[in-house]
């Protein structure tokens, strides 16, 4: 799972740089638009840098728990911040054509999915007693 999140988080931070190409080259240019539209297009592009960024640090980070029930919780929150950039991807796409008034759901379920899966792999830690203030430094050799 490890690899996915980091094949995940590599595509969606190349589509992060690919939708701001689609935004330089918007037409009409995105600084001459109205402020709702011209924020509701930048929000979509910045929410995919988000999401690739958690997708790649879980992958480069991820430790699975031992206890059956926390390593499910953890699997499945793995499933909800994977496909967490789908969403905002199809939030981006569409963003243009409902405009601020019927903006359509696909941020949020985007939102909801990278908020619910990293609350899992937090309860998860917090269940095995792993969060604390102390800095484990062994690992990095410090």
């Amino acid at each position: 799972m490890r690899r996915v999140h980091v094949i995940v988080g590599v595509a969606t931070v190349a589509a992060f740089l690919l939708s701001g190409q689609m935004l330089r080259l918007h037409h009409p240019p995105v600084r001459t638009m109205a402020d709702g539209p011209r924020m509701m297009l930048i929000s979509r592009h910045i929410y995919l840098l988000g999401a690739g960024l958690v997708n790649l640090a879980l992958g480069l980070y991820l430790r699975w728990e031992n206890v059956g029930w926390r390593r499910h919780l953890q699997m499945a929150g793995c499933v909800l911040v994977a496909i967490a950039p789908l969403a905002l991807a199809i939030a981006f796409l569409v963003a243009p054509e409902h405009g601020v008034e019927g903006r359509s759901w696909w941020a949020a379920y985007g939102w909801f999915a990278l908020f619910g899966g990293t609350m899992m792999h937090l309860l998860a830690r917090i269940a095995a007693g792993r969060i604390s203030g102390r800095i484990d430094t062994t690992a990095s050799g410090l």
